[in-house]
Parts: C-alpha cells; sequence; structure tokens
C-alpha cells in the first residue's frame, strides 16, 4: 500500500506540482508531498556520469552512452541550467536506477513513493521491433514523468505527418514544428500547453496505481489509466468525462 506520495517539481516546464498534489490529495488515501527539482536535491559529482552513460546514441542500437569529457560536461551543465538542456534521449531505466540510488535510505520502501518530473525525454528500448521509443512515464520507485515526453512520445494525428511529408517534398526539408502546429488540425499536446498540468495528473495516479496493485493500465480508452499511445486518445483519455472507467472510479473517482 502506498502511504506517501513525493512529488518533484520541473521548474522548466509547464507542469504544476503543486495542482497536481492537490489533485491526488482528492483521490488517493496518502500522504501527498511537493519538493524541489530532484535534481537540485540529490545531484553528487557522479550524476553527470549517469546522464551521460544513459543517452541514446541511436534510435536502432541498443547500446547506450558516451562518457567524453565534453558530453560529460554537457551533462554538467544540464543539472545546473536545465533551461539550456534538450535534444536528448536518456534511457528511462537506467536514469530510473541512476536517481534511485540517490534517495535517501530511509525513503526507500515502496509504501513511499518517489515521483520526479523531469524535463529530459526518457525512453525504453522495444525488443519487438529494435528501436526506442520515447515515454512519457517509467514506472516503478522511484516513477519517472517525462514533461516533454507527453507533447514528444504520443504519435500525433495522421494529418500532422501528411502536411510534414507534403512541406519537405515541396521545400526538401522538414517545417519547424511551430508550422505543423499552426496549420494542422486536430487534438494534440504541444509544448507549454496549459493542459499540460491536467494531463500529468493521470499518468501520475498510473504510477501510483502501478506501485500499489502491480497493474498500471486500464483497457478502457476513456479512463485516466488507460496506456494511450496517440496524442488523440490522451486527450481521451486524460481531458474528457468520465475521468475512469466504473471499476476506477470506485477507487479515485
Amino acid at each position: 500500500m502506498v502511504e506517501r506520495v513525493t512529488l518533484y517539481r520541473a521548474p522548466t516546464t509547464a507542469a504544476d506540482a503543486d495542482a497536481i498534489a492537490t489533485w491526488l490529495r482528492e483521490r488517493v488515501d496518502a500522504d501527498v508531498t511537493v519538493r524541489d527539482r530532484f535534481l537540485d536535491r540529490h545531484a553528487d559529482d557522479d550524476l553527470a556520469e549517469a546522464f551521460a552513460r544513459a543517452r541514446v546514441l541511436d534510435p536502432y542500437e541498443r547500446e547506450t552512452g558516451n562518457e567524453m569529457l565534453g558530453i560529460v560536461r554537457y551533462e554538467e551543465r544540464a543539472i545546473d541550467h536545465p533551461e539550456r538542456a534538450g535534444g536528448v534521449i536518456y534511457d528511462g531505466q537506467q536514469v530510473q536506477r541512476a536517481l534511485g540510488a540517490r534517495l535517501p535510505t530511509d525513503e526507500r520502501s515502496l509504501d513511499h513513493l518517489h515521483v520526479p518530473l523531469l524535463d529530459r525525454v526518457l525512453g525504453t528500448w522495444g525488443d519487438h521491433d529494435k528501436r526506442w521509443h520515447k515515454r512519457v512515464n517509467v514506472l516503478g520507485q522511484p516513477a519517472l514523468l517525462s514533461v516533454p515526453g507527453l507533447f514528444e512520445a504520443p504519435a500525433k494525428p495522421e494529418a500532422y505527418y501528411q502536411e510534414q511529408q507534403r512541406h519537405a517534398m515541396l521545400s526538401g526539408d522538414a517545417p519547424p514544428r511551430e508550422v505543423l502546429e499552426n496549420q494542422v488540425d486536430g487534438e494534440f499536446l504541444v509544448e507549454d500547453d496549459p493542459r499540460t498540468t491536467d494531463v500529468i495528473n493521470g499518468y501520475v495516479l498510473q504510477a501510483i496505481e502501478y506501485l500499489a496493485t502491480g497493474s498500471a493500465f486500464c483497457d478502457d480508452e476513456r479512463c485516466r489509466l488507460h496506456n494511450a499511445h496517440r496524442q488523440p486518445s490522451v486527450i481521451e483519455a486524460q481531458l474528457r468525462d468520465p475521468a475512469f472507467c466504473e471499476t476506477h472510479a470506485e477507487r479515485y473517482g
């Protein structure tokens, strides 16, 4: 049983950890608290190297990591100045292990869930298709939630990719993301979307459900515990009524 949930802020993102905590307190029987950024609280001299080892080097290569001095220096700057970082995918499970090892010893039990909101893009390796996949969350202890992953991991509407291809055929290069977002009709989230916090509520609840029951996801596409793989499905699960299927409404509604 999860008795405590600690959220960690991601100040460079649109996610409001305090608002998420308020939402959770109305739905879970646990003590929910908020702390400042995880990497500010628990960074040590070796954390930059841990991030360097977790770097995805090629979307189709399982091996990760580049510990050249310049890369480690970049990771040091990214820890100290997260607003200057970006464009890198990290092995979410490696990052999870690295952050878990830096939790205080007396806070590692499974009845105290830690949820760092991160400004990093996380991925997991797919054995079925031999490639990396961006993820919104990596469940377990700690449960990692990638805020940029919310915009990048779930596939966008088909019209988005059609417009991308059309522009490339006409101009010979890919259009800026902002251009596509303004031209394409459809339901999808964008960077700094005002709906970010509301959507993340459901993903944090998935982390709690996983630690409490061993199962995080719901088959009902209208439920906040549904593991949506496309942006329109994320909108449907996280922002549309009803918030939960009948089973999970009894627990969280």
